[in-house]
Parts: C-alpha cells; sequence; structure tokens
C-alpha cells in the first residue's frame, strides 16, 4: 500500500482509532496526575487548555480560509464564507461553555458541556461533512478539524473526570431546556445572516438544512420544516443524558 493511502483518515479506520487512543490516554493520564491536586489547580489546567483550543480553533479556520481544495468541494455553497465558521455549532459552542462554566461556577452550564459536547464532536468525526474524510490526516484542514473535535470531548468528560462537576438526575432537563434556547437563539443567528446576504447558506445547528446527515435526513422526513424538524433530537438528547447519568452513577458506586 503506498505511504499515502496508509494516512487517509475516514471515520472507524485505523488511523481514527488510533486518534480516539491518543486523546482518550491524554484525558486518563491528566485526571490520574491531577487527582491529588487542588480543584483550583484542576480548574486551572482545564481553563488554559480551553483557552488553547479557542485560539486553535482560529488558527484552523485560518488555514481553511486560504485551503483552495475546500473552497472547491464547496463551490455548490460558495466555498469558504467567514461567517459560517463562527464556533457556534453543537460541539464547538462549546469551547465557549467550558470556560464561562469554569470561572462562574456554572453547574447547568457544565453539564450542558458534559452531556453534550461529547455527543455532539463525536457526531462531528464520526459523519463528517465533505472535505474532512478519505484524505490524508497530514492536511492543515484535517489536522484542525480532528484534534479540534477531539480536544472538545477530552474537556467535555474532564470536567468530570476532574472531579469539577458532579451529574445528577435533575440535570437531565436542564441539559433540554439549555439545548432547546441555545438552538432557537441559533436559528434565529442563521436567519439573520441569511436575510442580511452576509451568509446566505448559515446553517448553524443544522437546524434550518441537513446537509446530508443521515440522521437529520431521517427526522426531515418525520417534520419537513427548519428548525421543527429537530425536535426529535430533544427527546433522543433527553434519553441519552438518562443513560450516561445512569451509567455514571453504577461506576461510581463500583468504586466507591
Amino acid at each position: 500500500m503506498p505511504e499515502k493511502e496508509k494516512l487517509i483518515l475516514k471515520p472507524f479506520n485505523k488511523i481514527f482509532f488510533a486518534l480516539l487512543f491518543f486523546f482518550a490516554s491524554l484525558l486518563i493520564v491528566s485526571s490520574i496526575l491531577l487527582a491529588r491536586t487542588s480543584i483550583k489547580t484542576r480548574e486551572t489546567v482545564l481553563l488554559v487548555v480551553s483557552v488553547i483550543t479557542f485560539l486553535e480553533f482560529f488558527v484552523y479556520k485560518y488555514f481553511l480560509s486560504i485551503d483552495k481544495e475546500y473552497s472547491e468541494i464547496y463551490a455548490d455553497t460558495g466555498g469558504f464564507n467567514i461567517w459560517g465558521e463562527f464556533p457556534i455549532q453543537l460541539c464547538n459552542i462549546n469551547m465557549i461553555f467550558i470556560p464561562v462554566a469554569i470561572l462562574t461556577h456554572s453547574k447547568p452550564l457544565m453539564a450542558f458541556a458534559f452531556f453534550v459536547g461529547p455527543l455532539g464532536a463525536f457526531m462531528a468525526v464520526a459523519m463528517p461533512c465533505r472535505g474532512f474524510e478519505k484524505y490524508s490526516i497530514l492536511l492543515p484542514r484535517m489536522i484542525g478539524f480532528y484534534s479540534n473535535h477531539f480536544m472538545i470531548i477530552i474537556e467535555s468528560l474532564a470536567l468530570v473526570t476532574f472531579g469539577l462537576y458532579r451529574p445528577i438526575y435533575p440535570d437531565v432537563p436542564r441539559v433540554v431546556i439549555i439545548l432547546f434556547f441555545v438552538s432557537l437563539g441559533v436559528y434565529l443567528i442563521n436567519m439573520i445572516l441569511r436575510k442580511t446576504g452576509l451568509h446566505p447558506r448559515a446553517n448553524y445547528f443544522y437546524n434550518i438544512e441537513t446537509d446530508g446527515n443521515p440522521v437529520l435526513d431521517m427526522f426531515w422526513k418525520w417534520i419537513p420544516h427548519p428548525f421543527l424538524y429537530q425536535l426529535p433530537c430533544i427527546v433522543v438528547l433527553a434519553a441519552y443524558v438518562f443513560v450516561i447519568m445512569t451509567i455514571h452513577l453504577f461506576f461510581v458506586r463500583m468504586l466507591h
């Protein structure tokens, strides 16, 4: 097999699992090393890492803006548009929520980041958009996309493994309510960007168009209307949060 083909990344191939193992190891090792440090130290470490990830996001977007191949791939939607690249997707919005949650000690925001961050980011890498699969991992856009999303996953999980947040069942409705109002706010942003012409195809949270996502395509068949078609996601999220909550409590009891 040519060397270049060995570096091709697509969902659940060897390189994908190697990245998953690498970032999971970072989370495990850092959690063990920081286990006996003060809460303040753990908060500071996670805050610094979150800020670095946030800055790396904009470096990644810069390289995306000069990526001619990326603009060709998305020529049908106008190519790269800075108004469609802000960190307000379901996954990367947590780059904002996590540091704010740490600084304000907001448990609802921590709950949102812990439950929604890994889910949104993992969906992104497991079902990547055009231009982010079947390409070499050495491409700047591939490095940026996957490192950013995997960091969001481990930072969100670190809220619990660092002992900064302890999930409780009342968090289930809180997370659902926050997601609904955040989604509504993002939908309004999409409409403003489209109406003003700043980005005629603005689709943050994919709440106007499915962009080919198979799960969202199924929901669209049920409810063929922008924003409303994602209402089943609320039910799925509530079930997902409840299951994760139950699994977490099971392991907590086992360890004690």
